[in-house]
């Protein structure tokens, strides 16, 4: 029995620091890692960083971001379901609705909300429909309207396959029966670029990216359930009639901790997390960076994820990879 213990004691010492449990009052041990599923200057990685900016304030350790980008995240993703332990070290961004989207489409994805402890959310950035300032298109009806009477004659962009600029694509496709042709760019900033260029005749992507080019630029609508303070004048769709696009396609950000992870440890986290989101140093450097904030706590969060969940496996049911 002595030899046992010994050998199980030195087993357990072996093992790395990322598996060994600790009580959630003595966590955090050292600084937390946090994996960025996109490239550095990304928006995600810009506005996971300055969601970190006062880590030490209120977790002790620093929040250290390790990106690993690829394949719109899921690279990333993939690589923290499989090495991040379940000791409350290291956590990821989670990016809506993106993540839940390619759980939902991609069979190589490891993940899914019930995979990931959302703690809290920092930012909220609405997808907007915008086209050149010296298009024909006044109204999203206009857009709409021409694209019924020439079935794929329309080109929108946007930044990908399966976020939320394609979704809500195929929302308004759905609810008004146009059909539409979508080209996925390579990220946000090419799709504006392409859009500026006269490549396509339009696109979805985030109100931040069109705040870039104000004058170049006709917003026709926001996906979002109310008018943005930084666009004003710009009606929701919603208001034009166009129920479905409400605030499903957003670009929802935060901070989430792998399932598995003890409970009191998921909850402590959850707490520091929205304390430092709702710090005057994130919240000033994020609207200094254009990028409109929306701080939400992690039961907010998680009727979110699962929201989002019922509509996107209802929406791509059709795209789901065999």
């Amino acid at each position: 029995m002595k030899r046992f213990l010994s050998f199980a004691l030195a087993a357990a010492l072996l093992l790395p620091l990322s598996a060994r449990a600790e009580p959630a009052d003595k966590w955090p041990s050292g600084p937390i890692t946090n994996v960025c599923t996109y490239s550095v200057g990304s928006q995600t990685d810009v506005q996971a960083r300055i969601g970190a900016l006062p880590a030490e304030k209120y977790f002790g350790p620093p929040i250290v971001i390790l990106n690993k980008a690829g394949a719109g995240g899921l690279t990333g993703w993939n690589w923290f379901m499989d090495h991040a332990g379940r000791d409350g070290m290291t956590m990821t961004v989670y990016n809506l609705p993106n993540f839940i989207a390619q759980s939902i489409v991609k069979k190589n994805a490891k993940y899914d909300i019930h995979k990931m402890e959302p703690l809290a959310n920092f930012a909220a950035d609405p997808v907007v429909l915008f086209v050149p300032k010296d298009s024909p298109f006044n109204s999203v009806s206009d857009l709409v309207e021409y694209a019924k009477a020439n079935p794929g004659k329309v080109t929108l962009n946007g930044s990908g396959l399966f976020v939320g600029h394609h979704i809500a694509l195929l929302l308004l496709q759905k609810e008004t029966g146009a059909k539409l042709t979508y080209i996925p760019e390579k990220g946000g900033s090419d799709a504006l670029q392409s859009i500026l260029a006269g490549k396509v005749m339009g696109g979805f992507n985030n109100l931040s990216i069109a705040m870039r080019a104000p004058d170049k630029l006709k917003v026709l609508g926001i996906a979002d359930l109310k008018r943005h303070e930084f666009m004003p004048d710009v009606p929701t769709f919603m208001e034009q009639g166009y129920k479905s696009l409400d605030d499903a396609t957003t670009n929802f950000r935060g901070y989430a901790l792998p399932a598995g992870t003890d409970k009191a440890i998921v909850d402590k986290a959850a707490s520091k997390t929205y304390e430092m989101f709702n710090d005057p140093v994130v919240i000033e450097n994020l609207k200094k960076t254009g990028v409109p904030y929306r701080i939400l706590d992690r039961k907010a969060m998680l009727d979110i994820f699962a929201k989002r969940e019922a509509i996107l496996k209802e929406l791509l049911k059709d795209y789901v990879e065999k």
